[in-house]
């Protein structure tokens, strides 16, 4: 058997702590990809956690978000007043 990557440790690391991540922009997107399944699998795409990948700007992430027919919860906005005649 062979021993761990240093590559493996860390993506399973990030998998433990990824709700408390606010930017994964650095990351280089072979990570990138390999973090977003290994969240898949490990069941903790959250609402927040996909906006982090989406919000990446990766377009790998995009064609697997879109590929797994994944979509964001959208919250409605209520309206508010627009002006003061009422």
């Amino acid at each position: 058997m062979h021993p761990p990557t240093l590559l493996s440790l860390t993506i399973d690391s990030a998998l433990l702590h990824i709700s408390r991540f606010c930017d994964l922009s650095p990351i280089p997107d072979p990570i990138l990809i390999q973090l977003f399944l290994r969240t898949l699998q490990a069941g903790k795409l959250t609402e927040k956690v996909l906006k982090l990948f989406i919000d990446t700007g990766s377009e790998e992430i995009q064609t697997l978000v879109h590929s797994l027919n994944i979509k964001p919860i959208l919250t409605p906005v209520l309206p508010t007043r627009c002006s003061e005649k009422f």
